[in-house]
């Protein structure tokens, strides 16, 4: 019988996709339940050789290339910082602890599936959380990212849907 070890160290794995606010409700609320610690992540996509070979034919200025590459990480930091404001505005302010659950919030350049599996070993994770691809199950029912993950994963994971627009309060 293989042991079941208490899932104390969980990994939520983010697109940062406007979606994914609901997977990370969920998360930090399974994290709270569990006396948890919750690692968010998003990791960015390395550029395509296309899109260098874009870069330098468009960006003549080897420092305006590089800058344009920089900027990438920044704007995925912005976008993440984003998502948290909103994330914490629309939490009930009686559960402000849920704060605690969260150990960190990092962006690693990297090939997605990868960078997850890698980072999940890293950290002695117990469990891997990742929303479900943004179209939903009905489309696609999961996106590659999570198909691959699942398929290599060692630990458990959860893919948690995204509600139906018609599900989702106005903002």
């Amino acid at each position: 019988m293989i042991p079941i070890n208490p899932i104390k160290t969980l990994l939520y794995a983010t697109d940062l996709s406007e979606g994914a606010i609901y997977a990370l409700r969920y998360a930090v609320r399974l994290a709270e339940a569990l006396d948890g610690k919750l690692h968010v992540l998003h990791a960015l996509r390395p550029l395509s050789e296309d899109a260098r070979i874009t870069l330098q034919a468009y960006v003549t200025d080897p420092r305006m290339r590089d800058a344009a590459v920089r900027n990438r990480l920044e704007t995925a930091r912005e976008v993440m910082a984003e998502r948290q404001r909103t994330f914490w505005a629309e939490t009930d302010p009686t559960k402000a602890a849920r704060r605690d659950r969260i150990a960190n919030i990092e962006i690693v350049e990297g090939q997605p599936a990868e960078v997850i599996l890698q980072r999940s070993v890293s950290l002695k994770a117990d469990m891997i959380l990742m929303g479900s691809h943004e179209h939903g199950f009905t489309q696609t029912f999961l996106g590659t990212v999570a198909k691959r993950v699942m398929r290599r994963s060692r630990i458990p994971t959860l893919i948690i849907p995204y509600p139906d627009a018609s599900e989702r309060p106005n903002r």
